[in-house]
């Protein structure tokens, strides 16, 4: 399973990204596995859709990326508080790498460099920018 950030669905849901082309391709290589995020990325990634009334376009491509949500845990605030005092991420940031915890991924998909090399230091391999 590949967890990805809101950066790379971001820039994949808009076509005037200056990363679009990279977020395609990258989910592109990543289609043999299993997509994840967070319930808190799937949030950041759809309020640009909802602000510009294509909230259901926006639903609609995440689902043919078949990306799944990793629930939050009963133990979600203290595991993100202790992921948030050991890596210094910001806690949207600590979401990705706790979704990657509780859905046992291979890697994370980012283009945050901080995020990706805190990843690495986790044990994820990680596609930074």
């Amino acid at each position: 399973m590949i967890v990805v950030d809101a950066s790379v669905l971001i820039a994949h849901l808009d076509e005037r990204d200056a990363q679009h082309a990279e977020a395609v391709a990258r989910l592109l290589d990543a289609a043999e596995q299993p997509l994840a995020a967070s319930p808190l990325t799937v949030a950041e990634v759809l309020v640009g859709p909802a602000r510009q009334d294509r909230l259901e376009t926006a639903v609609d491509a995440l689902a043919q990326l078949e990306l799944r949500e990793v629930p939050f845990t009963a133990d979600a605030s203290g595991r993100l508080a202790v992921l948030r005092a050991s890596t210094n991420l910001r806690l949207p940031d600590c979401c990705v790498l706790l979704a990657a915890q509780d859905g046992r991924a291979d890697a994370i998909l980012t283009f945050d460099d901080r995020l990706g090399r805190a990843a690495e230091r986790l044990g994820y391999g990680s596609s930074g920018a």
